[in-house]
């Protein structure tokens, strides 16, 4: 185990909190037959980063707007099987309100159709691509998360599962937690994260906020241990 104090939680949504992998990966493969694309080489680059990005890698040329109409009215569509990842609610619900957020590569209006039908209660702070230029694995996204809870990044905690991800919140100057849901554990390990754990069950509130404001918290690793070097704040128990 380890403990650790924090400020705030940034969370990603699609394999942190929900799993919506089965509706992205039907959505995805249809496109990539429509357009003569391998669907599982696809379905890879789509994940964790804004739909427009993997639209320009593979259709240069096209009307991006008009293809990323397409996918999203498909991915608001398609929510069959879209469920509550392990410990996600119960996580969620233990924190006060105000100390997590919500970070996206989804548009804001898929996102509030993804939440809806997981299940999860709304954040206070909703950040998608629908509201920055740059997404993952720019820092942009984390970077206006930590601003709109109104804490330095520093002291925030980032709960990702890609690789894109990782890499975003590492440039914000966030700590993350690497969540082994769909990825390789040694992908995440290699993009940065300072820990890896199976599942958002994984980590729990030791108890309300101290004095200073901080979240303490109890984090369980996964696979051969927790990984990273030594950060500050953290203590092996």
């Amino acid at each position: 185990m380890a403990q650790f104090t924090c400020s705030a939680l940034l969370f990603d949504l699609d394999g942190v909190l929900i799993d919506s992998m089965a509706a992205v990966a039907r959505v995805w493969a249809r496109w990539a037959i429509e357009h003569g694309f391998e669907p599982d080489e696809v379905i890879r680059e789509a994940h964790g980063r804004p739909s427009a990005s993997t639209v320009l890698e593979y259709l240069p040329g096209a009307d991006h707007a008009a293809e990323n109409r397409e996918l999203e009215r498909r991915e608001m569509e398609d929510t069959r099987g879209i469920v509550a990842l392990p410990g996600a609610l119960e996580l969620l619900q233990s924190l006060p309100h105000e100390r997590w957020a919500i970070v996206t590569s989804c548009t804001r209006a898929l996102a509030e159709v993804r939440m809806h039908a997981g299940g999860l209660p709304r954040p206070i702070a909703l950040v998608t691509s629908s509201d920055l230029k740059n997404g993952k694995p720019s820092p942009d996204p984390y970077l206006k998360a930590a601003e709109l809870l109104g804490f330095p990044p520093a002291e925030c905690v980032v709960v990702e599962d890609a690789a894109a991800g990782i890499r975003s919140g590492k440039a914000a100057g966030a700590w993350v937690i690497g969540v082994s849901t769909f990825s390789d554990e040694d992908e995440l390990r290699e993009n940065g994260a300072e820990w890896v754990v199976e599942s958002c069950a994984a980590i729990s509130l030791a108890g309300p906020a101290d004095g200073n404001g901080e979240l303490s918290l109890i984090l369980m690793s996964a696979g051969s241990g927790i990984v990273g070097r030594q950060v500050r704040r953290k203590s092996q128990v």
